[in-house]
């Protein structure tokens, strides 16, 4: 079967209960799993949380919560992978046999169902094992500076501060919406840059990270133009 995974945690600081904050009339947590239910790829939707509300809201909108998030895999310090591979470690305990995961997260509503469809389809092209969303960055990486301690700043790679952009590569950066992968690799803990991964490649308009309160209101004002403007 193939199980999706969305992680959310309850702790949230800088933004409090932001996997179930009001996003444009919903509380955010429903658009990855409307979407991941609307994609048909899932036989199985789950949220892992150690969050009694989240629990319940991720109940209403058609997710399953077969389990709570165990405490040490709820601080501040843990990474995605191990939270995903303990669900997909939990339900083969019940009995499924796992082909395909995928990992939403929580605050992902820019997500499209094209976009995990082109996901599942890299994922089972050969030598493929982790297909994740990705974008471009703005500037070019290469021409960075740095502030330095004792005041002034220096170019990070002085070699190609003076370089023209279009005579850079481009750069790439994880879009923070979703992960594909087998079962071993998340449970291995496999890291998902390497020659076994592939990305889905997302257009910079449809990727915001959501940090910070600032970072939310412009993700409001992403998903209205996306929404107004259906792109």
């Amino acid at each position: 079967m193939n199980l999706c995974v969305i992680p959310a945690r309850g702790g949230s600081i800088r933004i409090p209960q932001k996997n179930i904050k009001a996003f444009c009339g919903k509380p955010i947590i429903a658009y990855s799993i409307e979407i991941a239910k609307a994609s048909g790829l899932f036989d199985k939707i789950i949220v892992s949380t150690d969050d009694n509300e989240i629990a319940k809201v991720a109940k209403q909108y058609g997710a399953e919560v077969p389990f709570m998030r165990p405490a040490e895999l709820s601080d501040d310090y843990t990474g995605t992978t191990p939270v995903v591979a303990h669900a997909i470690r939990f339900m083969e305990d019940q009995g499924y046999q796992i082909d395909k995961v995928c990992c939403i997260y929580a605050t992902a509503p820019l997500l499209k169902v094209e976009y995990l469809k082109q996901g599942f389809n890299k994922l089972a092209e050969p030598n493929c094992e982790f297909c994740f969303s990705a974008t471009t960055f703005d500037f070019p990486i290469q021409r960075a500076i740095r502030l330095l301690p004792e005041g002034g700043v220096e170019p990070m790679f002085p070699e190609h501060i003076g370089s023209r952009s279009q005579d850079l590569e481009e750069a790439y950066h994880d879009a923070g919406q979703f992960y594909w992968g087998t079962p071993e690799c998340f449970k291995e803990g496999r890291s998902g840059f390497n020659k076994q991964a592939q990305i889905v490649h997302l257009p910079k308009y449809m990727v915001q990270d959501v940090d910070t309160l600032e970072d939310w209101i412009r993700l409001e004002g992403l998903f209205r133009h996306k929404s107004e403007h259906l792109v």
